[in-house]
């Protein structure tokens, strides 16, 4: 008996039944044999040393593709794990997923990490390497496994909780050993432990078992793992230049933002600094919608209760919710988590014809979610912030096109603001979901036909989509290489239909209009953050919250200086003058420190000459004796914003 294997150039290969993968990758050559981590049949992965089940499609992973990385990670998360119940009597642990450059896994030891036991828990992980164990894949029935992890609370958890199938297939649930260490696992793995090359703990932190903060608080130590030396060398790096550009450290330098205890968790104060950025922002935002035929809303912050249980959000969405206040006689209300409803009666104040769409509404509107405290995040995941929202109200004939012409404007948007680097997730259909399956499926296609339009590469994030409708997710990479999801575009038939919404049509029919949800920079506050940490605090000029900074060299030259101010603020650029009592060296280090793109230093010869000292940042040398109206006209020219 053979099977038969599609490669991925197209031929056609038969093999012998029971032939494993590290066999058919040895077939084709020792050197990809050598590098092989797993292999795919039908783009299951399957470990190198499992029979390969029934001819199919068939694919070598190697050890520096992404499906490569991961399977390093999970075994590296798995070794972990084994030096961690090696080291600490009474250990239990949880779950340890590969993640993006890395893995963690969570632990009870009933108590927290320190710095020493990550030193002796990588130690013990060298020590399992060098041993070189095999992975070896297992089946048990689910009673065998719950006898085999007796001693683990959260792995009997997960076997009593979820489907065979989550954890193996079939009646059986999949374990992996390496000596006298097993976990409840689906694989694959490395073929043995002396194929992790190099690896490396980061850091230890809380995490609540199944994330509820209701459970027991465990202790999840993430690491890193890649498929070389010189990989893990160079991660480390970018994970040093992550720091150095966070945008928390950068806020508080900068003079942008604080977050303040007393707030709460997830809540900011913008400085003078920081509120000048986001105007700007704002700023350019409705400049660009109402140049595109968008029209401006304002909505309130507050609603009764009764308009979520409408949009299905109570039902759907209450856990990201803040609670409801009760007001008004008993009357509850809630602090909006998104805009959508309230546009949503906007367009209902009123009787609309097919001649008023597409409508497009557009707001800079704040909602209010309840993050959990794990996942806060600074300026990135916060608990009241502002979106750039928009929802647009279109017949189904306009969808295409208005899908098509939202994708151009996000780029264009995202472009103005430096990023370059675009990705794209199409979210289909959850399990939890409002609205029929046939508009479901046009909305999928009608968005999967404008990334194909726009020749933007997608991958399918199956059963990501809101409960409301599909959604493309776009992502940009920054200056450093980080993937970050920004804009959001949502057909939604179900909101339409839960607002009975309707529009006069051509022929005097009442006809049920299309929804599209749809934020660029996802929310100002996000995005701000995400700019700090791409430009690392070094806005280009336009952007920067001050363009020039007046360095007078005494007191004598500081009206002056203000005179130049002046006639700088009067062409519209944004000025400081450093009066400041400190030496001209001090002042000209302040500007640098808060990343000015303009420094000028008037002096005497400037006060005479009517000339500036010119100093733009990234120069070493200062150009002096620049006349006025020179300088003027440059510094414009370099802070013209992008329209």
């Amino acid at each position: 008996m053979t099977i038969q294997l599609t490669f991925p150039d197209g031929s056609v290969h038969e093999h012998e039944e029971g032939a494993t993968g590290l066999d058919v990758a040895a077939s084709i050559g020792a050197r990809l044999a050598k590098a092989a981590v797993a292999v795919k049949l039908d783009g299951d992965l399957l470990d190198l040393s499992r029979p390969l089940p029934r001819s199919g499609a068939f694919e070598v992973v190697t050890e520096s593709t992404e499906d490569g990385r991961h399977i390093i990670r999970h075994s590296a998360a798995h070794i972990m794990a084994q030096a961690v119940l090696d080291l600490f009597d009474g250990a239990t642990f949880a779950i340890g997923p590969a993640i993006t450059d890395g893995f963690y896994y969570d632990f009870n030891i009933g108590r927290p990490f320190d710095a020493d036991d990550l030193e002796r828990i990588e130690q013990r992980m060298a020590e399992i390497v060098r041993a070189d164990q095999s992975f070896s894949r297992e089946e048990h029935s689910i009673p065998d496994a719950l006898g085999m992890f007796a001693d683990q609370p959260y792995k009997t958890e997960i076997i009593e909780s979820v489907d065979a199938s989550e954890v193996g297939g079939g009646d059986a649930v999949t374990v992996y050993r390496n000596e006298n260490f097993v976990d409840l696992c689906r694989g694959p793995h490395l073929p043995s432990t002396g194929r992790l090359k190099a690896m490396k703990l980061l850091r230890s932190a809380g995490a609540y078992w199944r994330g509820d903060e209701n459970r027991d608080q465990l202790q999840r130590i993430y690491g890193t793992a890649w498929e070389s030396k010189k990989a893990l060398d160079e991660y480390v790096e970018r994970l040093a230049e992550a720091e150095r550009r966070d945008h928390r450290r950068l806020g508080n330098e900068l003079d942008l933002f604080s977050f303040p205890p007393e707030l709460g968790s997830g809540l900011a104060v913008w400085h003078p600094k920081g509120g000048l950025l986001r105007t700007i922002i704002e700023d350019y935002s409705r400049r660009t919608h109402l140049s595109h035929d968008y029209e401006i809303v304002a909505t309130p912050h507050v609603a009764k209760a009764h308009l979520w249980e409408t949009s299905g959000h109570l039902d759907f969405y209450a856990e990201g919710m803040f609670p409801g206040m009760i007001l008004d006689e008993q009357t509850e209300y809630r602090m909006k988590p998104m805009n959508c409803p309230f546009h949503i009666l906007i367009y209902k104040s009123r009787g609309r014809s097919y001649r008023e769409l597409p409508l497009r509404l557009f707001e800079l509107g704040t909602v209010y979610r309840y993050e959990r405290s794990g996942v806060v995040h600074g300026l990135l995941r916060a608990r009241g912030f502002t979106q750039d929202d928009s929802h647009i109200f279109a017949m189904e004939s306009q969808i295409g096109n208005e899908l098509q012409n939202l994708l151009d404007f996000t780029l264009m948007v995202l472009r103005d603001f430096g990023f370059e680097d675009f990705e794209a997730d199409l979210s289909t259909k959850p399990d939890k979901y409002v609205g029929e399956d046939e508009s479901w499926e046009k909305a999928e296609s009608a968005l999967r036909q404008a990334l194909e339009t726009a020749g933007l590469p997608y991958e399918i994030a199956a059963g990501e989509g809101a409960f409301y409708g599909p959604k493309i997710d776009v992502h940009v990479r920054d200056a450093i290489g980080r993937r970050w999801q920004l804009s959001t575009l949502q057909v939604d038939f179900g909101q339409p239909a839960n607002f009975d919404l309707l529009y006069a049509s051509g022929d005097n029919t009442r006809e049920r209009p299309v929804m599209i949800h749809r934020a660029l920079m996802g929310s100002i506050e996000r995005f701000v953050g995400i700019l700090v940490e791409h430009y690392a605090g070094a806005f280009p000029p336009w952007l920067s919250p001050v363009q020039v900074a007046l360095v007078p060299v005494a007191d004598r030259h500081i009206e002056y200086a203000r005179k130049v101010a002046d006639s700088l603020a009067e062409a519209g650029l944004r000025v400081e003058v450093d009066e400041a009592d400190d030496t001209v060296g001090e002042k000209i280090r302040r500007a640098i420190t808060f990343k000015t793109p303009a420094v000028l230093v008037v002096g005497d010869q400037d006060v005479e000459n009517g000339t500036v000292g010119l100093r733009l940042r990234g120069d070493e040398h200062e150009r002096r004796g620049i006349e006025v109206d020179t300088t003027i006209q440059e510094l414009a020219a370099l802070a013209a914003p992008p329209r």
